[in-house]
């Protein structure tokens, strides 16, 4: 059993429930650590990282207990029992050090220290934080119908494809569904900001105010300081009581500075875990607009999870649709549709893949009802 909250683990000792077997992941101890010495049933219960006096961590291991403690070298809690936000990732972006001293720049800085790449320590840690990364990511969207948007990080604001990006977020969205992308720049942040934006109107106001900045190179400073400003209007209007916008990047990718406009962001060290987890999440379906190699490896990622799938797996109807909006791209410019209709054949994947022209017939593809 994990324990993320400390009024949770409070409970438990006060009903003096035994501990064995407990999980408790990036909490601040000093509160409870009288509870704790009193404890010497300690066996099999896992401190992960979180604050605790040199006192109780000899109590603790004495007894029985195993304590991952934090790293001071890190630049981020590797046992975050929550996603990421924007202001997190974000913070200090207006400061002398600019993107490189905020948390996303100094974690990424971290990926390529040579010499961390090489330390079996830092490797694990990494794992640790990519594993609570999921978990908090399973707690967010547990029981939600998740629609995966994939497209190409060089879309630029202001453009025809970003245009239709935002536009299909905010269709997906206003049909019931939570939209997931892999959270960077590009037509992965035109769905996020989509499935954010309040109406049309206003998503069309938003767009043109980020074409200002069209990209994030040469200055992520600049392009993420103008996507707050418009996150931070979307923000101020009336509470919304679900979840629209997720993203899911990654630090693999040091050129794709994350978008702000997920409710939540997982960002995760390891680019293989951050794609397959966002796959497998999207039990709505999944909407492919154009891309380049990214995106065809996500194409086929998607292609092969359904080829293999069970017929029947899931409960009647549980198969999510594939479809791809471009015909002239998918089967003239990167021909990915030939080929994954040739992999469908017979199979049940076949009725589940679509190829259409525009996001409207994407998102009435996979709108509820």
């Amino acid at each position: 059993m994990e324990i993320e909250r400390l009024d949770v683990l409070r409970e438990v000792l006060e009903r003096n429930e035994p501990l064995g077997g407990l999980r408790l992941q990036d909490l601040d101890l000093h509160g409870v650590e009288h509870l704790l010495l009193e404890r010497t049933d300690l066996g099999d219960l896992v401190v992960l990282g979180g604050q605790l006096s040199p006192h109780l961590t000899v109590h603790l291991v004495r007894h029985g207990a195993i304590v991952f403690p934090s790293d001071p070298h890190a630049p981020l809690d590797v046992y975050r029992s929550h996603l990421y936000t924007a202001d997190e990732l974000y913070a200090g972006l207006t400061g002398p050090g600019g993107y490189p001293a905020t948390l996303d720049g100094r974690a990424h800085t971290w990926t390529l220290d040579r010499r961390s790449g090489r330390d079996a320590y830092a490797t694990m840690l990494r794992a640790i934080h990519d594993q609570s990364i999921t978990d908090a990511l399973d707690e967010v969207l547990d029981g939600l119908p998740v629609v995966g948007v994939m497209g190409g990080h060089s879309a630029q604001r202001g453009s025809a494809v970003y245009a239709a990006a935002a536009r299909l977020g905010l269709l997906l969205a206003d049909a019931g569904l939570v939209v997931a992308t892999g959270g960077g720049p590009g037509a992965m942040e035109a769905a996020n900001l989509g499935a954010r934006s309040r109406d049309r109107r206003s998503l069309e106001r938003d767009v043109r105010l980020l074409a200002t900045v069209p990209s994030f190179q040469p200055d992520v400073g600049a392009w993420a300081r103008i996507a707050l400003r418009v996150r931070d209007r979307i923000a101020a209007g009336p509470a919304r009581p679900a979840v629209r916008s997720i993203g899911i990047p990654t630090w693999f990718y040091g050129h794709e500075p994350p978008n702000v406009f997920g409710e939540g962001i997982a960002k995760y060290f390891s680019n293989a875990l951050r794609e397959d987890g966002l796959l497998a999440r999207c039990t709505a379906g999944i909407v492919v607009l154009p891309g380049e190699a990214g995106t065809v490896q996500e194409v086929f990622q998607a292609a092969t999870r359904l080829y293999y799938r069970r017929t029947g797996e899931g409960g009647p109807g549980a198969m999510p649709p594939l479809v791809l909006v471009g015909r002239h791209h998918w089967e003239r410019v990167v021909p990915a549709w030939p080929l994954a209709c040739a992999l469908a054949g017979s199979r049940p994947m076949g009725d589940v893949l679509h190829l259409v022209d525009t996001v409207d017939e994407a998102a009435a593809l996979l709108a509820p009802g």
